[in-house]
C-alpha cells in the first residue's frame, strides 16, 4: 500500500508521518521567513538542531539573527548574508557552505541547501536543511593534499605513469611518457598497442617474456629495458615498471599501473663502459700476443745467430764461414724486419695524441685507388667506389690511408685464381646512428669456424701466399681502435670476404 500524503485527507496520520521521518533525519531541517520589514522567524526547526547547531528549538524563538552570527566564523560572514540576500532578493534557491564556532564541537563545517517562495505580503519563506559536512571538508582537504603532493612528485619526477585496464583495453598515459616520445601532449587515454608498436624490434621478445611473467605471478614486478622510436624516428632507452594492482577470482590481471623513465643517457654511458672494458681487455690480449712474439720470436732469432757465430768460431774453414755468414744474413733480415714490425705496433698503441681531423672518405678511396694501380699488373682489378662524395669522418688521415691501403692490396693478393678481383666500397649508417664502412672482395675467402679467433694475429696467417707475414691485420685493426672505431668481419671460403669498418663518428 502505498502512503500518498497529497491525496490522504487524514491530518492525524499526515503529522505523524511527517513526526516520524524528522526524527529520522540526520539534517537540521528547518522554514525560514524573512519579512517585508526584515524580521526573521522559523516557524518549522527539526529536533536535530541542538545536535546539529548546538541549539535549542526555544533559541530560535529568541533574537536567532544574533546568535547565529556570532557563531558563524569571521572570515565566512560577509559571505554567508551576501548569499543570503541575494536569494531572497533573488527568489532563488539558497545554497552556501561555511564555517561555524560551536560551543562544544568547536570549527565545523556546514552546508545550507534550501528553496524560495515568495508570497503576496512580500514575505520570503526558505525550507531547506543544514548538514554538517565536516567529515566531507576534512576528507576533501586530505585528498587535495594528496593530490598535491603526487602532483608534485610527477613534476618532480623524472618518470611518465601508466595505467592499463585490461578490461576495457585502455591506458592511460601521462603527458611525461608522452614527452619521452618528444610528443607536445596533454595525458591521454589509448589502447596498448601504441607502445608496443614503437619498441625496438630487437627488444620485443624480452619486453613480452618479461610482462607475461608477472602477469603470470612468477615475479613481484615487471621490469624492463627497452628501446623506442621517438616521433623524431630516433630511439631512446626506457626503464619500464609494473604491477598488477587488480585481479579476478582466477588470477587473471585486471589492472596494471607502472613507470616510464628515460634511461637513455645512463645506458648509452653504461655501452661506452663496455665497449671500453672490451677495449681494454682485447689490448690486454694484444699485450700478451706482443710479449709472447717478443719472447719467442726475438729470443729465437738471437739464439740462431748465437748458434751460427759459435759454429764458425769451431769451425775456421773458408767455405763453412761463408755459408754461415749467408745464414747469418739471413738471420739478420729476418730480425730486422721483426723489429720493424713490433716498432710500428709499438708507435701505433703507444701513440695518445692522435690527430683527428674530419676527412672525405670517398677521397680517401680514390687516392688509394692510384696508389695500387701498379700493384699487380698480371690482375685485372675492378674498385667499385659506392661513397658518396660529400660524406665525412673523423679520423687520422695517416692511419685511414694505411688502413685502406691494406684492406684492397689484401684483396688483390688473396684473389680467387679462377677470377679478377672485384673490389666494392659500401657507406651505411648503422642502427645506433654510427657511421659505417664495407670493403667486399670476391677472394679465396677464409674459414671463420677455423681462424675467426686468430683473425687478427699477429704473425697469423691464413693462405699459402709467399707475401704473407700477419702482420697487416693486426695493424690495421690496431690503427681502427686507437680512433675508437671497431671492424668485423664476414667471409666464406671461395666466395669472398667482407670487412666492415663502424667509425667513432656519427
Amino acid at each position: 500500500m502505498v502512503f500518498d500524503l497529497y491525496e490522504n485527507e487524514d491530518c492525524l496520520k499526515v503529522n505523524n508521518f511527517y513526526k516520524k521521518l524528522f526524527a529520522e533525519m540526520p539534517d537540521l531541517l528547518f522554514q525560514f521567513v524573512v519579512d517585508k520589514d526584515n524580521n526573521y522567524s522559523f516557524p518549522l526547526v527539526s529536533k536535530s538542531a541542538d545536535e546539529i547547531f548546538e541549539l535549542t528549538i526555544n533559541e530560535f524563538n529568541n533574537d536567532i539573527k544574533l546568535i547565529i552570527y556570532d557563531r558563524i566564523f569571521l572570515q565566512d560572514r560577509e559571505m554567508f548574508f551576501q548569499t543570503l540576500v541575494k536569494a531572497r532578493k533573488e527568489v532563488k534557491p539558497w545554497c552556501v557552505e561555511f564555517r561555524a564556532v560551536l560551543p562544544k564541537k568547536g570549527l565545523r563545517w556546514f552546508k545550507i541547501s534550501a528553496k524560495t517562495e515568495k508570497s503576496d505580503d512580500g514575505r520570503v519563506s526558505f525550507f531547506g536543511h543544514v548538514s554538517d559536512i565536516t567529515d566531507l571538508k576534512d576528507k576533501e582537504e586530505k585528498l587535495r593534499i594528496s593530490e598535491e603532493r603526487f602532483q608534485f612528485a610527477l613534476d618532480a619526477s623524472t618518470a611518465g605513469i601508466w595505467d592499463w585496464d585490461m578490461v576495457t583495453n585502455n591506458v592511460f598515459y601521462s603527458s611525461l611518457s608522452l614527452k619521452i616520445l618528444e610528443l607536445d601532449s596533454t595525458d591521454i587515454f589509448d589502447d596498448p598497442e601504441r607502445w608496443d608498436k614503437i619498441v625496438h624490434p630487437d627488444d620485443l621478445p624480452k619486453y613480452y617474456s618479461d610482462i607475461q611473467e608477472h602477469f603470470d605471478n612468477k615475479i613481484p614486478y615487471y621490469e624492463n629495458y627497452h628501446r623506442v622510436m621517438t616521433s623524431s624516428g630516433n630511439y631512446k632507452w626506457i626503464l619500464d615498471r609494473g604491477k598488477v594492482i587488480k585481479r579476478d577470482e582466477n588470477g587473471k590481471p585486471l589492472r596494471v599501473i607502472g613507470t616510464h623513465t628515460d634511461v637513455s643517457l645512463q645506458k648509452e654511458k653504461e655501452l661506452e663502459l663496455i665497449k671500453t672494458m672490451k677495449l681494454y681487455g682485447d689490448q690486454n690480449s694484444r699485450l700478451l700476443n706482443f710479449s709472447h712474439i717478443v719472447s719467442h720470436n726475438l729470443n729465437t732469432q738471437a739464439g740462431n745467430i748465437k748458434s751460427i757465430l759459435d759454429f764458425i768460431d769451431a769451425d775456421g774453414d773458408k767455405e763453412t764461414v761463408s755459408e754461415m755468414l749467408e745464414h747469418l744474413r739471413t738471420v739478420s733480415n729476418d730480425l730486422n724486419e721483426t723489429i720493424s714490425n713490433l716498432t710500428q705496433i709499438v708507435k701505433t698503441q703507444s701513440n695518445i695524441n692522435i690527430a683527428v681531423v674530419p676527412l672525405k672518405l670517398c677521397e680517401y678511396i680514390e687516392k688509394t685507388i692510384s696508389t695500387i694501380k701498379g700493384y699487380d699488373k698480371q690482375a685485372k682489378v675492378t674498385i667499385v667506389n659506392n661513397v658518396p662524395q660529400y660524406l665525412t669522418i673523423n679520423f687520422n688521415p695517416a692511419y685511414l690511408e694505411s688502413v685502406l691501403l691494406n684492406f684492397t692490396t689484401n684483396a688483390i693478393k688473396y684473389a680467387h685464381p679462377d677470377r679478377d678481383p672485384v673490389i666494392v666500397f659500401d657507406f651505411s649508417i648503422e642502427p645506433e646512428g654510427y657511421k659505417s664502412l664495407k670493403i667486399t672482395d670476391n677472394g679465396l675467402g677464409i674459414d671463420l669456424a677455423v681462424y675467426g679467433d686468430l683473425l687478427f694475429g699477429m704473425y697469423k696467417t691464413f693462405h699459402k701466399h709467399q707475401e704473407a707475414r700477419g702482420i697487416g691485420l693486426y695493424i690495421t685493426r690496431n690503427q681502427i681502435e686507437a680512433m675508437k672505431g671497431s671492424i668485423s668481419v664476414e667471409s666464406e671460403v671461395g666466395v669472398g670476404t667482407s670487412f666492415k669498418i663502424v667509425f667513432n663518428d656519427m
